[in-house]
C-alpha cells in the first residue's frame, strides 16, 4: 500500500512531500504550535541567611555610630583592721565604636508593556531576589567580622588583665572536610569558651554545607546531638544535626570559606577585608560581634509619578547597617593551617 501524503499544519512554508518524516527536526515540524507555560519559575537555589540573631544587634537612629563599653575584671583583697576602705579597685574600661556602612541597594526596572505581554509574573520574584541579595550581604559581613575578631586582642589590656582575645583552632592543611577533626575542634572550642567564662547560651557554629554533611555521614552517632523528629524525618532530610558540645550548628554558603584575600569595597566603613585562604568555619558566642542597623532590609516600589514618566516601576531594596568586632574572646576561627 502506498504511503499517504501528510499535511503538516505546524511547518512553516512547507514544500516537502514528507514534512513529518522521522528525521525532520522537532522545531521544523511543529514551528507554529504554541509553547505552553508550565506555571513554574525555576528558582536558583538560595543559600540560607542565618547570621541575624546570632550576634548582638542595635538600632542606630539620630547618630552616626554606636559606642560599646567594655569593663575588665576587679580584684578582691583582704581588709586590714584599722585601715579605711577607699574603693580604689575600679575596673579597667575600654570602648568599641561601630559605624554604619553606606546605603546598600539592589534594584530592577519592570516595564509595563513587558508585564502586559508576558504570560507569567516576575514582579514578586524580583522582589524576593532583591531581598535575598541584601540578606546575603548581611551574612557575609557578619561572618567576616567574626573571623577577624578571632584574630584580635581584647581592648582591655590594663591590670588585672589583659582580658583574653580571640582564638584560632588549626585542624591541619587539607582537613576542612575531615569530620573527626571538626568534632575535635568543637570540643576544643567549648573548652576555650568555658575557660574564658563565656556564657553557655548563644553559642553558634557555622560551617560550609559539605562540612555539615560530612559530620552527619562520617562521625559516630553517640557524639552528635541529633533531632530525629517523629520518624527520623529531620535526619533523613539532612536537618538532623543540632549541636556538638552544646554548640548549635548552622550551615551557610556565605562564609569566607577558603576564599583567599578579600579586598575592601568602597562604601564599607567597617573592616570586612582580610586573608581567608585557610578559613574553614566559625564557632562563636553572641557577644563576638555587633551589628548596628539604621535601615533594615526593605523593598520599595516607585509611585505613580515615576510610573507615568517611565511606564514602569523601579523596585529597590535597601539596607544601611554596619558590623564590627565586639568581644574577641567570644570568637573562634577554624583554620586549615
Amino acid at each position: 500500500m502506498a504511503n499517504t501524503i501528510a499535511t503538516s499544519i505546524g511547518t512553516l512554508n512547507n514544500t516537502g512531500s514528507t514534512p513529518l518524516a522521522l528525521g525532520t527536526a522537532y522545531d521544523t515540524k511543529y514551528a507554529t504550535y504554541l509553547k505552553l507555560f508550565s506555571g513554574e519559575l525555576f528558582k536558583a537555589y538560595e543559600s540560607a541567611t542565618i547570621a541575624k540573631g546570632t550576634v548582638q544587634t542595635r538600632q542606630l537612629k539620630n547618630g552616626k555610630s554606636l559606642q560599646f563599653i567594655f569593663t575588665g575584671r576587679m580584684t578582691a583583697d583582704y581588709h586590714e583592721p584599722g585601715t579605711p576602705i577607699l574603693g580604689s579597685g575600679d575596673p579597667p574600661v575600654a570602648e568599641k565604636t561601630i559605624v554604619c556602612d553606606d546605603l546598600l541597594v539592589s534594584s530592577a526596572f519592570v516595564y509595563d508593556l513587558d508585564e502586559t505581554l508576558a504570560h507569567y509574573s516576575l514582579r514578586s520574584e524580583i522582589s524576593a531576589k532583591i531581598g535575598h541579595a541584601l540578606a546575603e550581604a548581611y551574612d557575609k559581613k557578619v561572618f567576616r567580622t567574626i573571623a577577624l575578631a578571632a584574630r584580635e586582642a581584647h581592648p582591655i589590656t590594663a591590670a588585672p588583665g589583659p582580658e583574653p582575645g580571640g582564638s584560632v583552632i588549626q585542624i591541619g592543611s587539607g582537613n576542612q572536610y575531615d569530620a573527626q577533626k571538626l568534632v575535635d575542634a568543637f570540643f576544643e572550642a567549648a573548652a576555650i569558651l568555658d575557660e574564658k567564662n563565656l556564657p553557655k547560651s548563644g553559642r553558634t557554629a557555622v560551617l560550609n554545607p559539605r562540612q555539615y554533611y560530612a559530620l552527619i555521614s562520617q562521625v559516630d552517632s553517640n557524639i552528635l546531638n541529633r533531632d530525629y523528629g517523629n520518624s527520623q524525618g529531620n535526619l533523613n532530610s539532612g536537618e538532623g544535626l543540632v549541636s556538638i558540645a552544646g554548640i548549635d550548628i548552622k550551615r551557610s554558603n556565605n562564609l569566607p570559606f577558603q576564599a583567599g584575600t578579600i579586598a575592601a569595597v568602597s562604601g564599607e566603613n567597617n573592616a570586612y577585608n582580610g586573608a581567608f585562604a585557610d578559613h574553614a568555619g566559625l564557632i562563636y558566642q553572641k557577644d563576638a560581634a555587633a551589628c548596628v542597623e539604621a535601615i533594615g532590609p526593605q523593598v520599595q516600589t516607585t509611585g505613580n509619578d515615576i510610573k507615568t514618566m517611565y511606564q514602569g516601576d523601579i523596585i529597590v531594596g535597601r539596607l544601611a547597617m554596619g558590623c564590627g568586632t565586639l568581644n574577641p574572646a567570644a570568637a573562634i576561627e577554624i583554620q586549615t593551617a
